[in-house]
């Protein structure tokens, strides 16, 4: 049975000193250990930005993807191999910026697959650039004079667009995290979790002070309920989506693999994809 070190390579990550990025990479090959997954049965795609190296450090068949492109990456290979567990990741301005239109529709498609972003509310590969994610009047080399831009919301997007698994997650609060990831990988639909992030270089206001200050722990509270999705929007939008922990979960809606007529459980590469002459005809007719 793989242990957290099966899945460590040799490659060094040259992620910047106390990047929140390192934390989120450790918990992801915890989680994959602790579910009982082996490093060939674990895909990890990423798209562009710090975020996106994150599929070379991990002992797992990877693939590091173009700008806001990895969900789409991910759920064809997941639907190449069923077999496989699949994880996406990326950062903030990947997945909510250029990446946004992918993110919602992988989200209502609900196919089983992983999405981790790591959202440091700016954009640090860059060299530090107001994101979706950043606040009104954060200032930065591309609004030197604040943004006057509002915030985008992944927890109430994910909601509003039918996320069967959403979960948010602090960096630093590795446990959780690890805990969160490998209730999302066990999850039978699409699970989103935003995990905050910190960029120690470029941005010097959400740092992990402020996190601590403001974030609203759901694992400190015992009443809550995960499974209602109007408590779960309600809470979002009351604590101005600074909640960590599972904020919501359906478990049952069937994936989209699941839904597909005649779609095989076996990876493509293990079926028998040869037809008969009959066939072939049959296919040509349909053209004619």
């Amino acid at each position: 049975m793989a242990t957290f070190k099966d899945f460590r390579n040799n490659i060094k990550p040259n992620w910047c000193p106390g990047c929140g990025d390192f934390s989120v990479q450790a918990a992801i090959q915890r989680a994959a250990a602790n579910v009982g997954l082996e490093p060939e049965k674990l895909a990890v795609v990423s798209g562009i930005g710090c975020s996106g190296r994150i599929s070379g450090y991990i002992n797992a068949y990877g693939l590091h993807g173009i700008h806001g492109r990895a969900l789409p990456i991910a759920q064809g290979l997941k639907m190449a191999n069923r077999e496989l567990t699949v994880i996406a990741s990326g950062g903030d301005g990947d997945g909510f910026a250029i990446g946004l239109g992918h993110t919602v529709h992988a989200i209502r498609r609900n196919m089983n697959v992983t999405y981790i972003v790591m959202d440091n509310q700016i954009y640090g590969l860059t060299k530090g650039q107001t994101s979706p994610r950043s606040a009104e009047g954060f200032k930065t080399k591309s609004t030197p004079e604040g943004s006057i831009e509002g915030t985008l919301s992944p927890l109430e997007i994910a909601l509003s667009a039918g996320a069967t698994f959403v979960a948010q997650s602090f960096s630093s609060n590795i446990k959780q995290l690890t805990a969160l990831i490998e209730e999302a990988i066990k999850h039978e639909g699409f699970s989103i979790v935003n995990v905050f992030s910190p960029c120690v270089t470029f941005n010097k206001i959400n740092t992990y002070d402020w996190f601590k200050e403001h974030i609203v722990d759901l694992d400190d509270q015992s009443d809550y309920d995960p499974s209602n999705r109007i408590a779960a929007m309600t809470k979002i939008m009351e604590t101005n989506s600074m909640l960590c922990g599972l904020i919501y979960q359906d478990k049952s809606k069937k994936p989209y693999e699941d839904l597909v007529k005649g779609f095989k459980p076996e990876a493509l590469a293990k079926q028998d994809l040869t037809i008969t002459e009959e066939q072939f005809a049959k296919l040509v007719a349909e053209f004619r």
